[in-house]
Parts: structure tokens; C-alpha cells; sequence
């Protein structure tokens, strides 16, 4: 089959409407959260969990809810014992990531051998494209660089990207989290995938879940028969 991202600031609606597709749509679906905010996520390795217990336990719970603030990024440290610090700080993250995101694909590719489609809930090369791929990205540690080299030519990318877009001030106003600022920051950074990502779709979604979701599903039902005529998935009939 195919896999499917569905990207956009929160609030948005994305796992809302990555559940109303799996009722509405009439094909074999699987929903896999593909962002790093553990309590979000369907599939999560032990080391990450006892990496977020360890941080607990020290009182330093990191954010994980998804690519830093641009405000609270950090130039590496000049003194090279802090540099150091730092660098196996960030390699010791960045090798369970890296474990993370792999163990999501492998998951995905067990369901996509089982002829389902794949519907991604936000998406790694997104998310840290910006911080960890991009050129212009300043203060990365070698881990991060290694981070940024995987995801952008190595990591499997999604078939078809659905930006489900809405502005800043109604983003914030669904969850009163973050700044209209910082939103619509993240805004921008999604659109400019529109000239990266080579099948890129923006939604509206001010509209209501209902109307989202169906608007959703139908260019979704349409990629499928896209595909379909090139011989690239199986008749529904032969679906199990």
C-alpha cells in the first residue's frame, strides 16, 4: 500500500482526523504516531520510556512534544569540557531517536506488507528538518548532524503529505498552549515543504472535523486510484 503524513502545528486536529479515516474510509488503515512527544505516541521503545523516567527523577523533564523553540536554541559551548558534556549528552538522545524513529518504520512495514495503509501522525523529517537537516541550522552537535543526515537521505519518506493548515490566532484559541507567534512560525515552516516534498496538499481546517475528514478522505481515495491504475496496490477486492 502507501503511507500517508498528516503535518501541521498543534491543534490542528491531526489525530482526530487520523481516527474519523479509519471509520470512514473503506480500506485497511493503521494510525502510527511519527513524532517524538512520548504521551502522544501508539508505539514507544523501553529506552525511551526509561530515558523520560530518568529525567522525571531528576526533575529535568525535557519537552517532548516536538521540535525545540527557536528562542531557547544554543551555540555550542566554547570551553571544550562543556563541548564535550554536551556532545555525549546529545549522542545519547540522538542514538535512542534514531532507535525510535526506525522502530516506528519497521512497525510501519510490517502493516504496509500487510496491504494497509499507513497514516502517519506528524512526521520526523518535519519536524526536526528545520534543526537537524536543513543548511542554515547553527549549533548542532555531531549527533544531531548524524540525526539530520539520516532523516534527510536515508529515512523513508511519506508517499503522500497532507498539511492540514488553519491560522496562528485559531490554532491557539482550540489549544491555549505555545504563542500565536510561535505557531504561526511553525505555520510557515510547513509551507515551505510545498516546494520540497514533491506530493504536498494543504487542508483548511477551520471548517468543522466532519468536513475536514471527508475532504481528507476523499484526496486520499483518490491517490489510492491514482496508484491503483499504476499497478502500484491491489484492487480492494483482493484486500484481506
Amino acid at each position: 500500500m502507501f503511507t500517508i503524513a498528516l503535518i501541521g502545528p498543534d491543534g490542528t486536529g491531526k489525530y482526530t482526523i487520523s481516527k474519523k479515516l479509519q471509520e470512514l474510509l473503506p480500506l485497511p488503515m493503521k494510525s502510527i504516531y511519527m513524532g517524538i512527544n512520548q504521551e502522544a505516541a501508539n508505539l514507544t521503545l523501553p529506552t525511551t520510556r526509561l530515558w523520560k523516567k530518568i529525567k522525571e527523577a531528576r526533575g529535568r523533564l525535557a519537552n517532548m512534544g516536538g521540535p525545540p523553540d527557536p528562542s531557547r536554541l544554543q551555540s555550542l559551548p566554547v570551553n571544550p569540557l562543556k563541548r564535550v558534556a554536551r556532545e555525549l549528552r546529545s549522542g545519547l538522545w540522538i542514538a535512542n531517536l534514531i532507535a525510535e524513529e526506525w522502530f516506528r518504520q519497521i512497525v510501519t512495514w510490517y502493516y504496509l506488507s500487510r496491504q494497509h495503509i499507513v497514516i502517519f501522525d506528524r512526521h520526523f523529517y518535519f519536524d526536526y528538518y528545520k534543526y537537524h537537516i536543513a543548511d542554515n541550522a547553527v549549533g548542532r552537535t555531531i549527533g544531531e548532524q548524524v540525526h539530520g543526515f539520516i532523516l534527510g537521505h536515508i529515512f523513508p519518506k511519506p508517499d503522500l503529505v497532507i498539511f492540514l493548515d488553519a491560522p496562528a490566532e485559531v490554532l491557539f484559541a482550540r489549544k491555549q498552549e505555545g504563542s500565536i507567534e510561535l505557531l504561526e512560525q511553525r505555520r510557515k515552516e510547513y509551507l515551505q515543504f510545498q516546494g520540497v516534498v514533491k506530493r504536498f496538499i494543504t487542508v483548511d481546517t477551520t471548517q468543522s472535523v466532519e468536513e475536514v475528514a471527508n475532504g481528507v478522505g476523499v484526496l486520499i481515495m483518490d491517490f489510492y486510484h491514482s496508484r491503483k491504475r499504476l499497478g502500484k496496490v491491489k484492487p480492494t477486492s483482493e484486500l484481506r
